[in-house]
């Protein structure tokens, strides 16, 4: 892990102008922040409170002492397999921000929801009821969109289905931060490979993206770095 982290970095300092992160395990953020000198690192999650009897959680001042710079949350995987609502997500991201980490805020439909015709209804929802409303909260904030019938199948959104939700989202953000809601980064994620990253990041309002299985070895991440970067990955 550490040797694909360093592998990381290094394409990072090859194309500065690209912003790259890691989120790796809580075990594991201390470690790679000590190896990362180009690359932001994160972690996938955080408790909504920063002490008490909270046994095994990991509160978003603790991430910070561990050297992470900012937080995921949200992610569908938390949202399916803890139950996590919206509200909880919004008290992870209020959390996060007066800890001082930047937030990643998750959100997306699933296939049942897409197949009825629901998709950015759901989606507009979302961001409604779980990005950070106090003060400033736009600031080091992003939204990642992920389709979660299309995490790690292989499967991806038309073009134009995420042009489409990406646009919803950027209205959203908008009418819930004024002005200051264009500031805001908008992510896509779901199966973000090498060889699409290019259209998909080309796509408007897509800011960046959210890279599941693609970053877990330096070869295929770095494909997607240099399609950030412009750079002909052919």
């Amino acid at each position: 892990m550490l040797g694909e982290v360093r592998a990381i970095d290094r394409a990072g300092q090859r194309h500065p102008k690209v912003e790259v992160a890691l989120a790796p395990p809580f075990t594991l953020i201390h470690a790679a922040r000590k190896e990362a000198e180009q690359i932001g690192v994160g972690a996938q999650d955080c408790h909504p409170v920063d002490g008490g009897a909270h046994t095994g959680d990991i509160s978003p001042a603790m991430l910070a002492d561990a050297g992470a710079g900012f937080v995921i949350v949200g992610h569908s995987e938390r949202r399916t397999d803890h139950a996590e609502t919206d509200e909880l997500v919004r008290a992870k991201a209020e959390a996060a921000r007066k800890a001082g980490l930047g937030v990643i805020v998750c959100v997306g439909e699933s296939e049942a929801e897409r197949d009825a015709g629901r998709a950015e209804d759901v989606v507009r929802g979302q961001v409604d009821a779980s990005v950070p409303t106090s003060a400033g909260a736009v600031e080091r904030l992003s939204v990642a969109y992920e389709p979660v019938w299309a995490i790690g199948t292989g499967r991806v959104p038309s073009l134009a289905d995420i042009e489409a939700m990406h646009r919803a989202i950027r209205e959203r953000l908008l009418a819930i931060y004024g002005e200051d809601g264009a500031e805001v980064r908008i992510l896509y994620g779901g199966s973000v490979k090498p060889d699409n990253a290019v259209e998909i990041l080309g796509v408007p309002d897509v800011g960046g993206a959210l890279v599941g299985g693609a970053s877990l070895t330096a070869e295929s991440f770095y494909g997607i770095i240099r399609a950030a970067s412009g750079e002909n990955v052919d």
